[in-house]
């Protein structure tokens, strides 16, 4: 495997740093995740398991080993010390004046280890008058423009899937990755840095770009688009369907589609923008073709079409899907006392020639600490002792 003798210390919290360690583990990493000795929150966000454990925590934590840790008590500290002089990569998500207290900021770590990686993600970057503040995935989403784009505009709409943590964590891995490369080549490491802000406005950016060098205030349009049509959620006799229809190639096959042949030289329908700012029209033919029909016939006929569709399912029915099935985005993942095995979805990327590490499941809290603590150089009476002191 790829990553196979990098080791991976995880001091991340919810999404933006654990998923960054756990894409690496997925490829072979030796990932140890440090919480403390009661758990911390984001171990019990939802529960799904019968000891607090949530699904978020079972997704991110799958091929972690568990070491709980008070790093603020000087044995703490010692343990922290040897810690970072025999990693490579340190992912913290945690604001610069707590990684400072800790001494797990660059100066700090680097002075042990010259070669080590600090990756770390903020709310708001390290400069600026928000800098200091701290912020979930919502508040990337709201200042990027996403949110007053979404819904209406008497009531603007955040997505309730945390794009804004995950693509954070996508652009961290990513960093990890170019920053060992370059250690490959240097011997030195560095600190990888990475924002919520950042990921939402430069996912957001085209939108900025259209409001800068055009002038445009666009209105939000719910589930339309200014820039294409018809885009819109379409109720079926059973259901409701999704379409994206850009470009004048898949507009022509979807108007001969609902038998409208004459919309394609309709000048109102000319180019994307046109259908976009008249979608209103599209939409309410697309709408009146869909309502008899059943959402099967809706998406095999505008399979056959070219027309890119989708279904709009709950998230009860999305892994039984058999598009999701054929492609095995799910594996089962035990856990103790789970009724069932949870479906976990990891690295939605196949490399053909480097499998991902075999599947383990996420770690109960502690599991793996003394093993840890004995690659540190800590024998039994001295591990039994820091766990006496509630230092572990």
């Amino acid at each position: 495997m790829p990553l196979t003798g990098v080791r991976v210390l995880d001091f991340g919290r919810y999404i933006a740093g654990p998923y960054c360690a756990t894409l690496l583990a997925d490829y072979g990493a030796d990932v140890i995740r440090v919480e403390s000795p009661e758990g911390n929150d984001d171990r019990y966000n939802v529960p799904a398991a019968p000891d607090g454990s949530g699904g978020m925590f079972l997704q991110m934590s799958r091929n972690k080993r568990c070491l709980t840790l008070r790093p603020s008590t000087p044995q703490g500290q010692e343990i922290l010390r040897r810690l970072v002089k025999s990693v490579d990569v340190i992912i913290a998500n945690l604001p610069d004046q707590v990684l400072e207290k800790l001494e797990l900021d660059y100066d700090h770590v680097s002075a042990i280890n010259p070669r080590v990686i600090l990756a770390t993600a903020s709310s708001f970057g390290s400069t600026g008058p928000l800098s200091n503040h701290v912020g979930f995935d919502a508040v990337g989403q709201a200042m990027s423009g996403a949110v007053y784009f979404s819904g209406t505009d008497k009531q603007p709409s955040r997505s309730q899937v945390n794009y804004v943590d995950f693509g954070t964590a996508l652009h961290l891995a990513f960093g990890v990755m170019a920053a060992l490369r370059h250690r490959d080549a240097t011997g030195k490491g560095q600190r990888v840095s990475a924002s919520l802000l950042g990921t939402a406005i430069a996912y957001s950016n085209s939108l900025t770009i259209d409001a800068a060098v055009n002038g445009t205030d666009r209105a939000p349009m719910g589930n339309r688009s200014f820039s294409s049509g018809p885009t819109d959620v379409f109720q079926t006799s059973n259901g409701s369907v999704i379409t994206q229809v850009v470009g004048n190639a898949i507009f022509a096959r979807w108007a001969h589609m609902v038998d409208a042949p004459e919309l394609v030289d309709d000048p109102r329908f000319g180019t994307d923008i046109d259908r976009g700012e008249n979608s209103a029209l599209l939409c309410a033919i697309m709408q009146n073709w869909c309502r008899d029909k059943d959402n099967e016939t809706v998406l095999a006929t505008l399979g056959r079409a070219r027309v890119p569709a989708a279904p709009v399912l709950k998230p009860s029915d999305v892994l039984a899907h058999p598009q999701v099935q054929a492609m095995g985005l799910a594996e089962p993942m035990s856990y103790p006392d789970l009724p069932r095995p949870a479906p976990v979805v990891r690295a939605p990327i196949l490399l053909s020639d480097s499998p991902k590490q075999v599947l383990r499941a996420a770690p109960i809290l502690g599991e793996g600490r003394d093993d840890i603590l004995r690659d540190l150089g800590y024998n039994d009476t001295e591990i039994q002792a820091l766990v006496e002191a509630d230092v572990v």
